[in-house]
């Protein structure tokens, strides 16, 4: 299993940013460059308990589709996103938030596994998860912009 995890510091309230980040157009915009677009399940707005999206995206040049279902929520502190259909063997997701003077602290933690056993593994830990990173990157870059001109 290949795991990472990023935490961004964003001048705007818990509740904003929380809301963001479970915000299906907001992450369409954040990951424009990769083509993402809902397509099915919840497509526009906020995603909640026990509901799904089913994603678009082109990466690598290649087209792929995964559906993800939240499975936990404590708004606005926390949710997870399992995958439940796409490329991986396994997807986790948590979003967690905190909030001290103003300042929300977002921690996103992701957990994964490649099919194929070792070869999915290799690729996972010498490219994917370098790859995926940078990808949740932009998107909280992009997140924290929106949050803050919000504010």
């Amino acid at each position: 299993m290949a795991s990472f995890t990023c935490t961004t510091r964003i001048d705007a309230e818990i509740q904003t940013v929380f809301d963001l980040s479970r915000d299906i157009d907001a992450h369409t915009r954040s990951l424009a460059d990769s083509n993402e677009k809902a397509i099915a399940g919840v497509t526009s707005g906020l995603i909640g308990m026990g509901e799904s999206v089913t994603w678009r995206a082109t990466h690598f040049k290649v087209p792929f589709k995964m559906t993800s279902k939240i499975t936990a929520f404590s708004s606005p502190t926390c949710f997870v996103d399992e995958q439940t259909k796409g490329p991986f063997k396994r997807f986790r997701h948590v979003h967690t938030f905190t909030e001290t003077m103003g300042i929300t602290e977002m921690v996103d933690e992701i957990e994964f596994v490649s099919p194929l056993g070792l070869i999915g593994r290799l690729v996972d830990k010498i490219f994917l998860a370098t790859y995926m990173e940078r990808l949740i990157e932009i998107r909280n870059t992009a997140l924290k912009e929106e949050a803050e001109k919000s504010n």
